[in-house]
């Protein structure tokens, strides 16, 4: 192997080898969907009557999904008359919503297992779930009479198309939709919003790409060029394997966090995502907050904070709806859920469910260490004014610390399957959980050993 680049040579590299190089490509691969979703923003200013506004970001759709896919697109545009087609025969009945799951449920399953090779589906995964989720949420709205009637197609598929999240998402509901088709006037805050959202995408990709994979050998240099040759290799000890970890987790999370403030920037360059009070217009989407998911309170707080639009999506339509058959079965529903979304793929499946267990736990654990102690340590911080005895005691902010330290722990050790060498073996699902054991056997198991001894806590103290 050879030898690593000293600390000197490798920030007089960084800029020309990975900074620009990154930056470059993240341009020349989005810079197209931006423009087409500011000429549909200006277009819909223009006073067209409502099926030409439909028309018009179905058209835009319709070219961007070509443009990230191809021909391939067809796959989507298949799961959307089907879709519709469903909603269509079910008019009359009341449980729309349960029909279109199962149909999506089966579409997706079929596609990934039958259809086309594992590659190809899954670089289609957000617009595929994209538009399952807005699709099943209209089924759900229609059967809860938040929207009177089903739309025309065109009014379906302008929803569904919707040039500013049919790539990237977000999710939004079609009355968001229906309110971002009136298209509010340009301003300087919406101009703002766009820009820095931009901006912090850009970022966030270069942390994933250029800082991340690089942190504790050069940035906070922990360990040393004789450690980091070692890297690979079966000598290293257990903190280098928990740093490596910390790095892939990192790289991991701002590349989600890239896509997030991405979607944010599309979908706000298109006119949508805003909220109106009054007179008053405010252009607030938010889809993460990396500060509540790398300086946590609790596994709770990171699992809402990763995409606030997907988990508002997940409680409304699957939690609440399968809250009858008891907390902890609805809890493992919602992953489950969320798991086949994101598609059949081990290393997924394996930590979603897991974060269902952790969660469950953590948020069981905190809720009746909080009525014992009368103390504010829940999973969510207490509200002013809440009925605790404690809540400023140095016992309570050390308690909520070591709680916050297991979440860390619990992320790295998730998100540490997470890495580059998944990327290598994407076509053979048996690799992909052989790495995703290996990974978690490196860390001994320790997630979830901590889970099952928080667990037998929760018991004991019931």
């Amino acid at each position: 192997m050879p030898a690593a680049p000293s600390h000197q040579d490798f920030f007089a590299e960084l800029p020309g080898g990975c900074l620009l190089p990154t930056v470059q490509q993240g341009l020349e691969q989005t810079w197209q969907l931006l423009l087409i979703c500011l000429a549909c923003r200006l277009l819909w200013r223009l006073g067209l009557p409502s099926y030409m506004k439909h028309l018009s970001t179905v058209a835009g759709g319709f070219y961007v999904l070509y443009l990230f896919f191809q021909l391939h697109m067809v796959w989507v545009v298949l799961l959307s008359l089907l879709c519709y087609l469903i909603l269509f025969l079910c008019r009359h009945s009341t449980i729309r919503g349960t029909f279109l799951c199962i149909t999506v449920l089966i579409y997706l399953l079929l596609g990934e297992a039958h259809m086309m090779d594992t590659t190809t589906w899954h670089k289609m995964r957000v617009s595929q779930m994209v538009v399952a989720m807005k699709a099943i949420s209209l089924a759900f709205d229609l059967d809860r009479g938040v929207v009177e009637s089903v739309p025309s197609p065109v009014e379906f598929m302008g929803y569904i198309y919707f040039v500013g999240t049919v790539i990237f998402g977000p999710w939004s509901s079609y009355n968001s939709y229906k309110e971002a088709v009136e298209s509010r006037q340009l301003s300087f805050r919406w101009f703002l919003k766009t820009f820095t959202s931009w901006a912090k995408s850009v970022f966030c990709l270069v942390v994933s790409n250029c800082v991340a994979p690089y942190l504790f050998p050069y940035f906070i240099p922990i360990y040393t060029d004789r450690l980091l040759r070692r890297k690979r290799r079966k000598s290293r000890g257990t903190f280098a394997r928990w740093l490596l970890g910390y790095e892939n987790t990192l790289s991991f999370h701002f590349s989600n966090f890239f896509v997030s403030y991405l979607s944010e920037t599309t979908a706000t360059l298109a006119g949508s995502g805003f909220t109106e009070e009054k007179e008053n217009l405010k252009w607030d989407l938010t889809v993460a907050k990396p500060l509540s998911v790398e300086f946590p309170r609790s596994m709770v707080e990171v699992v809402t904070s990763w995409n606030q639009p997907m988990s508002r999506w997940l409680n409304t339509y699957v939690f609440q709806s399968a809250l009858k058959f008891g907390s902890f079965t609805a809890i493992l529903i919602t992953y489950t859920a969320s798991a086949l979304l994101h598609g059949l793929s081990f290393h997924l499946g394996a930590a979603l469910l897991s974060l269902g267990f952790i969660t469950y736990v953590e948020h069981a654990l905190r809720k009746r260490l909080a009525t014992i102690l009368n103390a504010c340590i829940l999973s969510r911080p207490c509200q002013p004014g809440c009925s605790h005895a404690h809540k400023k005691d140095w016992w309570v902010y050390l308690m909520n610390l070591v709680f916050s330290g297991l979440t860390l722990l619990h992320l790295v050790y998730l998100g540490s399957v997470f890495d580059s060498n998944s990327d290598d073996v994407e076509e053979d699902e048996d690799s992909i959980a052989n790495h995703t054991i290996r990974k978690w056997t490196e860390l001994s198991w320790s997630s979830h050993w901590v889970t099952f001894i928080s667990w037998v806590l929760y018991r004991m103290i019931l």
